[in-house]
């Protein structure tokens, strides 16, 4: 899933930026109680079962805990207003955290396959688990799934990478779950190898998740640009603004979740320089409206019209 890609893009919702943070942290406050409880069930039941899959899980969500206050941090700043210093505002704060996110997920999942292939070099350590393991596997891949589908829907509501991300991740720990629960049985049955597996799959599954994270957010903070679907929705826009006779050199990247745009406007070259501001701020004002779009730079070229004379329009010497 790439946290770029959003539906209806062609609208930006009406949300304010204080809408926003209060979504974000009210998403991430359920996120951090779930993960509490969670954290806490898996490795105290994981160490009593002598699970090293459920352990594995427990710090799993512990690193959810970790990334839940990242997130609450970067939204916390992230709405600032613009200052001397940051002249275009707080955003990128989000950017920030979305790296952070990837690098801690690399972090646990290395950390969680190393653990898990010491434990495959000695598989006569490995020990019998509990029946109660599964249980709590399961309770946590149920609440973990429907955490994620909570999350899903309010980053979407307000178009927020980042928080799609930390859903993300919330989803990464209900797949986590379902393997863990899979080795959990498979111990039961009598193959104990089967445990330390589905820790090692689940590493293996963070870790691919983490460097997804982290490089969507790295590209983002070196100014990548946005998807292609955006960019011609916001050059329809402009298009469809009076007086607009063309569009060309439109550049945009991503500032947090909004986006810092530049544009070439081609307007009729016999209008004076006051009607030709007019139109640009015009189609300034539509482009902020319509898209989620933090500032746009426009820049206005002359345009001749086939069917005229301009010098007969220009000023006598």
């Amino acid at each position: 899933m790439n946290p770029e890609h959003f539906e209806d893009q062609n609208e930006h919702p009406a949300h304010s930026a204080a809408e926003r943070a209060a979504a974000a942290s009210r998403s991430t406050w359920v996120s951090v109680s779930v993960n509490v409880c969670l954290s806490i069930a898996q490795i105290s039941i994981g160490l009593m079962a002598r699970s090293q899959g459920l352990i594995a899980d427990g710090i799993h969500s512990l690193s959810d805990l970790l990334a839940d206050f990242v997130v609450l941090f970067a939204s916390h700043h992230s709405k600032k207003d613009a200052d001397e210093d940051h002249p275009y505002g707080h955003q990128r704060f989000e950017n920030a955290a979305s790296l952070i996110l990837g690098l801690l997920l690399l972090a646990v999942g290395v950390g969680m396959v190393w653990s898990a292939i010491l434990k495959l070099e000695a598989p006569d350590t490995i020990a019998p688990v509990h029946s109660v393991a599964l249980w709590v596997a399961a309770i946590a891949l149920c609440a973990k799934e429907l955490l994620f589908r909570y999350m899903l829907a309010i980053a979407k509501s307000i178009k927020s990478t980042m928080l799609i991300a930390n859903a993300w991740h919330a989803r990464s720990d209900a797949a986590s779950s379902f393997v863990v629960g899979i080795g959990i049985i498979g111990n039961l049955a009598g193959f104990p190898i089967l445990d330390p597996i589905a820790a090692l799959i689940v590493g293996l599954m963070i870790i691919r998740m983490g460097w997804e994270f982290g490089w969507d957010a790295l590209h983002d903070l070196m100014d990548r640009t946005i998807d292609e679907m955006e960019l011609n929705a916001i050059r329809s826009t402009l298009l469809d603004t009076s007086g607009v006779s063309g569009v060309h050199d439109l550049r945009a990247r991503k500032m947090g979740d909004m986006i810092i745009a530049d544009v070439h406007i081609e307007v009729d070259a016999a209008l004076t320089v006051e009607a030709g501001h007019d139109i640009a701020v015009d189609a300034r004002r539509r482009v902020l409206e319509r898209h989620r779009v933090l500032n746009l730079m426009t820049h206005v070229d002359p345009w001749k019209r086939p069917d005229l004379d301009h010098e007969d329009h220009l000023p006598a010497n």
